[in-house]
């Protein structure tokens, strides 16, 4: 092996070590019992571990229907309409969690995460003929950046960020290489590029496709080298074919098309989201040294609007490389020279990404308001200014011995790291998300021994997925708990809401304890699992109530939050069917007084899980602010028409046959609509106060 290639070897295994060490001992890793408990154990992570677990399960593979048949009981949970990015890493995640644990593969990929981004930056400074030393110490700032380490867990996603140091180069590629050429290197680093922001995070693809728009742009009004600008329109291309690919489901596999959207997003959220400047350069409130600290809490106590507050923090390097940069920038400007490539890009960012800049502008004028969190632009622009500041201390220090470079940029990447790196977990909350692993796992263990392989297993209180504001002292997506320490049995939770294969599951609120077992054990399933958390009594009424019904309590868990009653399934369970339509698009989304109001056309839905077609009579009390007539169509005919005023008009529909699956009925109102007044959601055609669906008798209930 010769000498340089040996060097390069050893520096790379370097970089790759010390990331490693620096997250080890961050997060307290370092025996296989440490690596067997997650870094996180609430909320938003229990969402990636579930899809970690749901891939290592063989439930998402990219080109097929998304449903997670353990979840969702009976019907299994449909998320094709709530697409998983990062399926290739997922589906390698899940793979090896089949092998050494699900914990321990969600940590290794927060370590892959760190080691994959140091390695882009190297490798992407060293193409940039950034001495060896710098390039290391910029790396590591790098893949501890405060805004990209801080998320964990949680934000799984967002923590895996190669691909920005990989997607700039391309940029750069695109706007000025002279020997960007297809058979090369840097069509190679293109296609890289355009292949992982395909199938990565759609923020990271969002911004990273902006700047390559620019980069042709510049080449097409300068150079105009050919093979720059087709091989950046191809990779341009290749990332959306990948993106589409990669979301297909979305589009070709969603069973309710006009149901409402799972994620909420308006215009409020795109100024509420949006990068505030002033955060690059706030420490956090909670900085390990207490004079940056105390910035942070200053900026609590007097900021009103808090977003994602702190994690554009670039730290103090990647501040020293944006003042650098602005400074270069403002020199060249008064020379009339060009502007560095980093200033031009970091401009543009800039203007789309901060609070009334581009981002609000499209969000008001052209309703594009679905990737409202610009804050996370500060991934791009900390590359930016890490990478100009690194070429610049590279050069600036090409006179020095190597041992003084070599220190000094040790030094510097310490220090960085110090700033950005968060205060260590505290031991006690470590053992703390332990014992809550250890507690589901024995209460899994004995559930399982018990039940045969299949059973469904209905979740109390019944909520829906994603993003929803759970009751008392539950946190959202806890119920995924039972399924991430399972092997065998289904769960009611993870139906998608707004959706009417999991509408049923509502019905069952606030029923008597009596008619909620009936119903359940008709429907074939086995247990009852009840998380206290949920409830303002701690379910004491429930499980009394149970207890004298002749349901006793069978299992509680070591940590006392979760119950689980054994019931007694029909020997020949009947798919549940709904009481209720759901609403679909049309629909404002909160009631007002008890009235759900419709702006124009709206959609209401209907699943039906059996073979055959059920009949059904369907009643709607409807009320309009003024008269107006209303219009029930189905399979495109329309099925009843009545007029409709303030004081309310009750629709009914007898016999209605509905097909197997979802079925769609659409109120319309050829009256014109009016705003009723100032407010959101006064656009207000008709409205509805109750509904209610009676199938045909022999099948599942009568009223």
């Amino acid at each position: 092996m010769s000498s340089p290639c040996f060097s390069a070897s050893w520096r790379v295994g370097l970089l790759v070590l010390v990331t490693t060490l620096v997250w080890a001992a961050h997060y307290g890793r370092w025996t296989p019992a440490d690596w067997a408990v997650p870094t996180d154990y609430a909320g938003d992570a229990h969402e990636v571990l579930a899809r970690i677990k749901a891939a290592g399960e063989g439930e998402t593979w990219p080109l097929r229907s998304q449903e997670i048949q353990r979840l969702g009981a009976p019907f299994g949970a449909d998320w094709n309409a709530y697409p998983t990015p990062d399926k290739p890493l997922m589906l390698a995640l899940g793979a090896l969690g089949r092998g050494i644990g699900l914990f321990a593969a969600a940590n290794f990929g927060l370590l892959l995460a760190q080691v994959s981004a140091a390695l882009a930056f190297y490798l992407v400074a060293r193409w940039l003929a950034v001495r060896w030393e710098w390039a290391w110490a910029g790396a590591l700032l790098f893949a501890y950046s405060y805004h990209t380490f801080h998320r964990g867990l949680a934000h799984f996603s967002f923590v895996f960020t190669w691909t920005v140091p990989v997607g700039l180069l391309a940029v750069w590629l695109v706007a000025q290489s002279r020997r960007l050429r297809w058979r090369s290197g840097g069509a190679a680093v293109c296609g890289l590029a355009a292949l992982g922001l395909g199938w990565g995070n759609p923020y990271l693809l969002l911004f990273w496709g902006q700047l390559l728009i620019w980069a042709l742009v510049f080449q097409w009004c300068g150079p105009r080298r050919r093979e720059n600008l087709t091989i950046g329109l191809a990779a341009g291309g290749l990332a959306v074919a990948v993106f589409l690919a990669a979301n297909l489901e979305y589009w070709v596999h969603a069973q309710e098309p006009e149901g409402l959207p799972l994620l909420t997003r308006n215009y409020g959220g795109t100024e509420r989201y949006a990068l505030k400047p002033v955060e690059m350069f706030i420490p956090p409130e909670y900085h390990r040294w207490a004079p940056l600290a105390a910035l942070g809490q200053r900026y609590q106590r007097w900021s009103e609007w808090h977003g994602e507050p702190f994690l554009p923090y670039l730290g103090v390097c990647g501040i020293a490389g944006f003042l650098l940069l602005a400074a270069v920038a403002l020199r060249q400007l008064l020379r009339r020279r060009p502007l560095p490539g980093a200033a031009l890009a970091g401009s543009w960012l800039l203007a789309y990404a901060s609070v009334g800049g581009v981002t609000n502008v499209l969000a008001f004028f052209a309703g594009f308001q679905l990737f409202r969190a610009t804050n996370r632009a500060a991934v791009f622009l900390s590359a930016l200014v890490l990478f100009f500041l690194v070429v610049r201390l590279s050069r600036w220090t090409a006179g020095w011995t190597p041992a003084a470079r070599v220190i000094t940029a040790l030094v510097l990447a310490a220090a960085g790291l110090l700033d950005q790196l968060p205060r260590r977990p505290d031991p006690a909350r470590r053992e703390t998300i332990a014992a809550a692993v250890r507690s589901d796992a024995a209460l899994m263990a004995e559930l399982e021994s018990a039940l045969p392989p299949g059973s469904a297993v209905f979740q109390l209180p019944v909520l829906g997925f994603p993003e929803v504001v759970p009751p008392h002292r539950l946190t959202d997506y806890e119920h995924f708990r039972p399924y991430l320490l399972s092997t065998h049995l289904r769960f009611s939770y993870g139906a998608a809401k707004h959706r009417a294969r999991g509408r049923w599951q509502r019905d069952l609120e606030g029923r008597p304890t009596e008619d909620l077992v009936r119903r359940l054990e008709a429907a074939g399933f086995a247990a009852l699992h009840v998380n206290r958390k949920g409830f303002e009594d701690r379910g004491e009424g429930l499980l009394s109530e149970l207890e004298q019904l002749g349901y006793p309590l069978r299992w509680q868990s070591a940590l006392g939050n979760q119950v689980v009653v054994l019931l007694r399934p029909s020997p020949q369970p009947q798919p549940p069917l709904a009481r209720a339509l759901t609403f679909g698009q049309g629909w404002h989304l909160r009631p007002d007084a008890g009235v759900r109001w419709a702006g124009g056309r709206a959609v209401l839905s209907y699943y039906n899980p059996h073979p055959g077609p059920v009949e059904v009579d369907v009643r709607m009390d409807l009320v309009a602010l003024r008269a107006v007539r209303v219009r029930l169509e189905h399979a495109g005919h329309v099925r009843a028409e009545v007029a409709v005023d303030a004081e309310g008009t009750t629709l009914r529909v007898r016999g209605l046959a509905l097909p197997p699956g979802i079925s769609t009925l659409t109120l319309t109102s050829p009256d014109p609509v009016r705003r009723e007044g100032a407010g959101p959601n006064q656009l207000r055609a008709f409205g509805l106060r109750e509904q209610a669906v009676r199938v045909g008798a022999g099948r599942q209930f009568a009223d």
